[in-house]
């Protein structure tokens, strides 16, 4: 059985006439004129008034999703999950006053973190919409290198990361 490409045309007997827009192993997804979008087996009765050549989309879902997951942590403000190193994990952040007849305070050490997450986080999107603005460059410049102290002076929670890759980053490394 020769599969179609995407953009082939199809009529089908019971949605009529359509365009592939996607394929994958077992079905093809069609959009019909009349019927909208329908997912159809690769091997339904129907009628090829147009096939096209080779034009099977190889993307695998799992790279689809990886790669929607990354523009949506790069334009919005919903803070990724992100492993806190397990040494770290059900500990405490204590807070010791140098005063004498002062109350300590004890904060779980995983709220403590996502705190710092959502900082790193919403640095970023800032970024971001620095980089999108209508500012000129001199003012984009100024304001990226205060961005880029301020992740400077967060490295020292880098030993709270699970992930080498999720640490903060200040001048030095760029």
């Amino acid at each position: 059985m020769k599969i179609l490409g995407i953009g082939s045309r199809i009529n089908h007997p019971e949605y009529g006439k359509g365009v592939v827009t996607n394929v994958s192993t077992k079905e093809y997804w069609v959009t019909f004129i009349e019927n909208g979008l329908e997912t159809i087996a690769l091997n339904s009765e129907f009628e090829v008034i147009e096939a096209a050549e080779n034009e099977v989309d190889t993307i695998s879902f799992y790279d689809v999703e990886t790669s929607l997951k990354k523009i949506l942590r790069k334009w919005s403000d919903v803070t990724e999950i992100v492993p806190i190193a397990d040494k770290w994990k059900g500990g405490n952040l204590v807070l010791a006053p140098g005063q004498a007849g002062v109350q300590g305070k004890e904060v779980p050490i995983d709220t403590f973190f996502n705190k710092i997450v959502m900082v790193r986080d919403r640095l970023r999107v800032m970024e971001q919409k620095i980089n999108a603005s209508n500012l000129d460059n001199s003012e984009k410049v100024d304001l990226q290198q205060y961005i880029t102290r301020i992740y400077g002076s967060l490295t020292t929670f880098n030993v709270l990361f699970k992930s080498n890759s999720d640490y903060f980053v200040g001048e030095k490394s760029k």
